[in-house]
């Protein structure tokens, strides 16, 4: 579990008050309880504001900056996007989108190792939602914690690259599982690093058996506009209808 977070991933944090009278506060709970809350009431306010909400998930350098710097430079919707983006430290992610036309907001958590509900609400009034036609919330990278919290987003991106591994979904599966749609980026590399397209499908398909599955390279463009109708499939679900 993370101790700085308490994220509630394995057994809940537990303080001990040191008397003879000791009580336990379990944490986890109340803290995901908390943060469901205000969830609930972000995707309130999103649906009110007819603005799809896309929480995009990885371990660190995956290619979530860039696969978002090809998807706002190829955009061509009526609307523009918006994009919140979580890190330990700096805006250096937050720039580079911004010089890639999309309107970005960084985050800077310090320790925390992923962004929370309520963390999101300062960020929003940065924003004019109606103006914007989708949102995406570029999390912290990482597999573990973020996958326990949710953000009121409307559909959840996880993004594998090759670079990593065939076996990843099996060595994260609580992340994988929760994602609507997975990505496979930087295909262009697959041959380069013996990435076995066949064993990531069924290792995703294992942990994460309804999910969408898109490969793409952010870097040459290509799978872009499967991930694209993937993410307007997605979005058209029931739920946001």
């Amino acid at each position: 579990m993370c101790t700085t977070c308490h994220c509630g991933q394995s057994e809940p944090a537990v303080i001990t008050a040191p008397s003879p009278s000791a009580r336990r506060l379990e944490l986890g709970a109340a803290l995901l309880s908390r943060n469901d809350a205000v969830a609930a009431s972000l995707r309130r306010r999103f649906t009110a504001a007819g603005l799809p909400v896309l929480n995009l998930l990885s371990s660190p350098g995956s290619g979530k900056t860039a696969l978002l710097e090809r998807l706002g430079r190829d955009w061509s919707g009526s609307g523009r996007l918006g994009a919140i983006v979580g890190d330990l430290a700096t805006d250096n992610d937050a720039r580079r989108l911004r010089a890639a036309g999309i309107e970005a907001v960084q985050i800077t958590t310090g320790q925390a190792c992923h962004l929370e509900a309520a963390m999101l609400e300062p960020a929003l009034e940065r924003f004019d939602l109606a103006a914007l036609e989708l949102l995406v919330i570029e999390n912290v990278g990482n597999l573990v914690c973020p996958a326990a919290y949710d953000l009121g987003e409307s559909l959840r991106l996880v993004l594998l690259s090759v670079t990593e591994g065939e076996d990843k979904p099996l060595k994260y599966p609580a992340m994988f599982h929760s994602a609507d749609l997975v990505v496979i980026n930087k295909i262009d590399l697959a041959a380069a690093v013996d990435f076995d397209r066949d064993h990531a499908r069924r290792h995703i398909a294992k942990v994460a058996p309804a999910a969408s599955i898109v490969e793409v390279s952010a870097r040459t463009g290509e799978g872009m506009d499967a991930l694209r109708d993937a993410i307007t499939a997605g979005l058209a679900a029931p739920a946001l209808a």
